[in-house]
């Protein structure tokens, strides 16, 4: 038997070496390696829960939790060295114990799998990087409050179908993906597993008698899992993450869209900085928004992690199958991808600045039809009705090339005689969106609400 071979945890009842194409094709140690710190901090507390147990000697354990200190500085300080053998991170710190403190280092897998020890490390991995991510987003959410707060009179078109429908502030619009980012926090946050796998062994529970709520404690968890066999098949907190961050995408790539769209010139609503657009290989003149289409597009390759990993799971039979090894490149990659994404759209959010002429220019009086109809409602007149009614006047104006605000009143007369000369205060885009006082709405009381309530829910 090769050495190779003979370093493997499950070589004792083999007598052939494994194929090299099934050690390329079985082995995680080429993305598993970066939850080393989580592998060692199980290992930690699976060292202190054998030894309370009386499986482990005090000294054995002190033994066990001096050499996995020792290694994990090899990790931190990048001078560790990896062994042919090395098919895990589980595989590498423990064989790299052996190196260190001798046959004491092999009584630490007693009662432990790699099942339940992977389970353990995921989960740890996962709640460490929820605060960074945690932190960018709700920079992003301030990078939008911080707009909003600016343009709470700001005016600009609403749309429906991309076609224009009333004036609302361009606070407002910021505020709408600020209730979004909101969400998506909140959602991100629930995503801290709080049941510990560890204990369960392979897929019965451990033979020996540990503290299971001791160790889930001792690592930061409320509770151990209540079934050894969910517990190390359980990636319901993977799919719950990459759910939540393929929800988050969706909103990144509409705010996206919206900003694409809003800094073209076609629009001129908005300016980009420099520093967050590139420019052509041919055309001089470009200046192109490739953080958000970037953003737009990585959109797709996080939905596409959540729907593969889902097609994973759905036909797996109980406990634990390799097939679950698919877990890990999917959620890496969406932490890493919202980790080299939201930095870029942090700054371009604080750096772009709206331009309120533009805005303003592209009104027109055919937005507030709805306030022509609500005037008439102040008339006594039935909504439906109004609606008909002021849909006549558009059509005269369309007919006869005239703004309604310039269409005569004999004009509209001959449609209704409940219009009177005072139609024609509607026609007031400011006053329109000041009439939207209800929570939620956009005039400027109802947005500073917004404001305020994010404001404060960012500061607790």
């Amino acid at each position: 038997m090769s050495d190779n071979t003979s370093k493997t945890l499950w070589s004792g009842r083999y007598e052939k070496s494994a194929a090299e194409s099934l050690r390329k094709l079985n082995d995680s140690l080429p993305f598993d390696k970066r939850m080393y710190s989580e592998d060692i901090q199980g290992s930690i507390a699976w060292a202190h829960a054998l030894g309370r147990a009386g499986v482990l000697a005090d000294t054995e354990a002190a033994q066990i939790v001096v050499g996995l200190v020792a290694i994990k500085a090899e990790f931190d300080s990048g001078k560790f060295i990896y062994a042919a053998g090395d098919e895990d991170i589980h595989t590498a710190v423990e064989r790299r114990l052996i190196e260190l403190i001798g046959p004491v280092a092999g009584k630490l897998h007693t009662g432990r799998s790699r099942n339940d020890q992977v389970a353990t490390d995921f989960r740890l991995w996962l709640r460490a990087q929820i605060v960074p991510l945690d932190e960018s987003l709700c920079a992003l959410l301030s990078a939008i409050v911080d707009q909003a707060e600016e343009h709470v009179e700001t005016l600009m078109p609403g749309y429906t179908h991309v076609r224009s429908a009333q004036p609302i502030s361009t606070a407002h619009w910021l505020m709408s993906y600020g209730q979004m980012l909101r969400r998506d926090i909140e959602r991100i946050r629930r995503d801290s597993d709080s049941a510990s796998p560890l204990g369960a062994g392979a897929l019965a529970g451990t033979a020996y008698p540990v503290d299971r709520g001791q160790l889930a404690h001792d690592l930061g968890f409320d509770h151990p899992t209540a079934n050894s066999l969910d517990a190390v098949s359980d990636r319901d907190f993977v799919v719950e993450f990459l759910s939540n961050a393929a929800l988050l995408m969706v909103h990144l790539s509409r705010f996206s869209e919206d900003v694409i769209l809003y800094s073209s010139p076609q629009f001129g609503f908005i300016t980009l900085d420099e520093r967050y657009t590139t420019g052509s290989s041919l055309m001089p003149q470009k200046q192109n928004p490739d953080v958000l289409e970037l953003a737009r597009g990585k959109t797709g390759r996080v939905i596409g992690h959540l729907t593969g990993f889902l097609t994973t799971l759905k036909g797996l039979p109980s406990t634990y199958n390799k097939d679950i090894q698919e877990d890990k490149e999917a959620l890496f990659d969406t932490v890493d991808t919202l980790g080299i994404l939201l930095p870029a759209l942090i700054g371009l959010t604080e750096t772009m600045r709206f331009n309120p002429g533009k805005m303003l220019a592209a009104l027109d009086e055919g937005m507030l039809a709805t306030d022509l109809a609500d005037y008439l409602v102040g008339k006594g007149v039935p909504f439906r009705e109004a609606h008909g009614l002021v849909g006549k006047a558009v059509r005269r104006g369309l007919d006869t090339g005239t703004p309604l605000s310039k269409l005569p009143l004999a004009d509209y007369q001959a449609i209704s005689d409940r219009y009177d000369a005072d139609l024609y205060a509607v026609f007031d885009f400011m006053a329109s969106i000041k009439k939207r006082g209800v929570i939620g709405g956009t005039a400027p009381g109802a947005v500073r609400m917004q404001i305020t309530q994010i404001r404060n829910w960012l500061q607790r």
